[in-house]
């Protein structure tokens, strides 16, 4: 008979104690508890620390585990998490994310169905300025042959199914899928570093796993303010430059040689709204988004795909 899998959870935390609080009590309230929660945190994170002084302290907290990282951002920390993590299911969330009771069996059992499956995850129901962010649709996680990157995650719908991309808040993957992956440390930015889940999901693609998103496995998100440059509804050139940076980073390494081509072109001539190429530069500054700002934006994305180009052939 096949042992139960241990199942590992990483919370990278800074300076956010109360959303922390709600995480761990809602990994606490797992129907299947987690063999081991590993919050992630800085030395100098003073009030974290008296948090987690205070868990330890208390009966039933003997699966939290705590382990310092000193460099700043994410990918360190979920770095330092996957180098502490001993289970055979190694999980993700966020400090200000708070799972749904049944989150890990969730993830345990849709992992059981698809033994193909290196990684898996789920919707997160964002909560912004004291309402959800409404929506459903099919498409999510995925990237196009020419570098479009579709999200999606928070409103999912239909059935589990294959995708490119799994969001940091809600995802989990075998150990036997992620022995010696690392998330990137050249990525952008000293927190967030925007885009590292979709580097590190499109590494465990190109071992020839799948990863499926399955909506119905779900967190509670409650978007928090964040501990650097990049602040949500803040325009910030660095923030905006390392986002755009990680993008074309990752594009340039995991397309094809024509997907490599086709992303230029689509990058500086369409792009999103969010990373504009010219032409919807132009449109989002006749529509009133502000022209200096829209094409400031275009030129940013410019440069970044420079440096995006240089960093992958050093």
């Amino acid at each position: 008979m096949n042992e139960a899998p241990r199942l590992s959870v990483i919370v990278p935390t800074y300076r956010r104690p109360a959303d922390l609080a709600r995480c761990l009590a809602a990994l606490d309230a797992q129907l299947r508890p987690a063999d081991e929660v590993i919050v992630v945190a800085r030395p100098e994170d003073a009030a974290t620390h008296a948090l987690l002084r205070e868990r330890l302290q208390n009966a039933g907290s003997e699966a939290l585990r705590v382990a310092f990282v000193g460099t700043p951002g994410v990918v360190a920390a979920y770095n330092c998490g996957l180098e502490t993590a001993q289970g055979d299911i190694v999980c993700f969330t966020d400090d200000d994310a708070a799972p749904h009771p049944d989150w890990t069996q969730r993830l345990i059992d849709g992992l059981a169905r698809r033994p193909d499956a290196g990684g898996i995850g789920g919707r997160d129901i964002v909560h912004e300025k004291g309402a959800i962010l409404a929506g459903a649709n099919g498409r999510v996680g995925l990237v196009r042959w020419y570098g479009r990157a579709i999200g999606n995650h928070h409103i999912g719908c239909g059935e589990p199914r294959p995708v490119h991309v799994l969001k940091g808040v809600n995802m989990a993957f075998r150990r036997a899928a992620v022995a010696g992956l690392r998330f990137d440390e050249r990525l952008r930015g000293t927190g967030a570093q925007v885009h590292c889940e979709m580097q590190f999901s499109l590494d465990v693609v190109r071992r020839g796993w799948i990863l499926i998103y399955d909506p119905s496995i779900l967190v509670e998100h409650y978007p928090a303010p964040r501990g650097d440059e990049d602040q949500r509804f803040i325009f910030n050139y660095a923030a905006f430059y390392n986002a755009s940076f990680n993008l074309r980073l990752i594009m340039r390494e995991h397309l094809s040689l024509p997907g490599r081509c086709a992303f230029v072109v689509y990058a500086t001539l369409i792009g999103t709204r969010a990373d504009p190429g010219l032409a919807r530069a132009l449109t989002l500054a006749i529509g009133g988004a502000g022209p200096a700002l829209a094409l400031r934006q275009w030129w940013i994305g410019i440069r970044a795909m420079r440096g995006a180009w240089q960093e992958a052939k050093r």
